[in-house]
């Protein structure tokens, strides 16, 4: 009985820091490792070069990927998750950062709610729903160069006006 309590205490000391690693992605400890380095920005025509259209997928920026692209003053937030890392930055109508295959790629405006970047096309809906923390649903689309399918992502954005 002593045993069992000596390792369910020891387990549940292992467990308690769990919650504490700032890495994106949790799998590094964030503690020892080096802070990260912002991405290459690079167009779509260059990023996604001889890439299967199956492997792109949105990813999470780190602190030094949104400060390699101005930062997020001004500036929209789509986030798959509500307390997640930026997924696209971006100022309606204007320009805006998605990252993929590692690379932050800029894209421009064309028309209501589409970027593009080349033939990269990624265009954002506002949805009538909002997350516990109460941020915006949002659907991300992406349509990377040369797919058949578009790729849509249900998130929550969050703009600095």
């Amino acid at each position: 009985m002593k045993t069992t309590f000596i390792l369910a205490t020891g387990l549940a000391l292992a467990l308690a820091g769990c919650n504490q690693n700032t890495a994106i992605g949790n799998d590094r400890e964030a503690q020892l490792d080096p802070p990260a380095e912002a991405s290459p920005i690079e167009p779509a025509s260059s990023a996604l070069q001889n890439i299967s259209t199956a492997l792109v997928k949105p990813e999470t920026m780190s602190d030094a990927d949104v400060l390699a692209i101005g930062g997020k003053e001004g500036r929209c937030v789509f986030r798959l998750t509500e307390v997640g890392y930026p997924t696209f930055v971006y100022e309606p109508g204007s320009q805006g950062f998605i990252k993929l295959n590692g690379k932050l790629i800029p894209v421009s405006a064309a028309g209501t709610d589409r970027y593009t970047s080349g033939d990269l096309l990624v265009t954002t809906r506002l949805l009538d729903d909002e997350g516990n923390a109460g941020l915006q649903a949002q659907e991300l689309i992406v349509v990377p160069p040369g797919a058949g399918d578009e790729l849509g992502y249900r998130g929550y954005s969050i703009c600095d006006q």
